[in-house]
């Protein structure tokens, strides 16, 4: 199928790793010039490099705070300046979630992965709407719809609820609004965690690793590459059709029922 993504021009925060790299690689390929966005710009530089020598398409470092107002209106002028317009935006950047409680805590959870979303629609979304289309895809998370975590579930709910919004909001103007809730996802982030449960468990990394994904319907945990290319698809104007509503990219939570 063709996503009808060449010659696009898109925004991915938290880009310099994980599933933000994993989505500016799949969009790349896809024929997509890319601004990959983060607050290291040593850590972009060399992504950018890698980027557009496997791709050939024309991407964009930009270092950036999507916690700051004013850093996130300079980001997108700069990729306006240098690509002429944005098309598509994937908001990826987030703080590790530390389950942290206090007042703090909870208020740098919300500043970067729910304000910092909303900062950098309100910046692109002119754009779109000058453009006569648009798709923005929020990265959240499965713990949504789960326990566990007090932090993780406001913040990803927080998002949901801000999608649905702008979605309904931005819909007229052709611009697509969806949020993508991955679960564990296989970054490189993950050996340390892998490492935890088989050092609490007593178990091998191998038994750990397959341990995580004994609740995944397809008994395994996702890649980030996988996920991509999930959100890859919600980014073209193929994926019309889905707007406002939440996609699991988790591989399947068993037992669990969602209408």
């Amino acid at each position: 199928m063709d996503l009808q993504l060449t010659g696009r021009r898109a925004i991915v925060t938290g880009a310099s790793r994980g599933i933000g790299l994993a989505t500016a690689r799949a969009l790349a390929a896809e024929g997509v010039d890319v601004a990959i966005v983060a607050r290291d710009q040593d850590a972009l530089d060399r992504a950018a490099e890698r980027l557009s020598t496997d791709s050939g398409r024309t991407i964009v470092p930009v270092a950036a705070d999507t916690g700051d107002d004013a850093s996130v209106t300079a980001m997108v002028a700069q990729v306006v300046d240098r690509l002429g317009g944005v098309d598509v935006l994937v908001n990826c950047a987030a703080r590790p979630n530390t389950g942290q409680l206090t007042d703090d805590a909870l208020e740098l959870e919300i500043n970067v992965k729910v304000r910092g979303y909303l900062r950098c629609i309100r910046a692109v979304a002119p754009h779109m709407a000058a453009g006569g289309w648009g798709s923005i895809v929020n990265v959240a998370g499965v713990a949504a719809r789960r326990t566990g975590s007090v932090t993780g579930t406001i913040r990803n709910v927080a998002v949901a609820a801000l999608t649905k919004n702008l979605s309904d909001e931005l819909g007229p103007q052709g611009i697509n609004v969806n949020v993508v809730h991955p679960a564990l996802t296989i970054t490189e982030v993950m050996p340390p965690v892998v490492m935890k449960v088989a050092e609490a468990k007593g178990i091998s990394i191998e038994d750990a690793a397959a341990e995580l994904g004994k609740d995944v319907s397809i008994g395994r945990i996702m890649t980030a590459d996988e996920v991509a290319a999930v959100i890859c698809f919600l980014a073209s104007p193929r994926a019309v059709a889905v707007n406002g509503d939440p996609v699991l990219a988790s591989g399947g939570s068993k037992g669990s029922v969602y209408y």
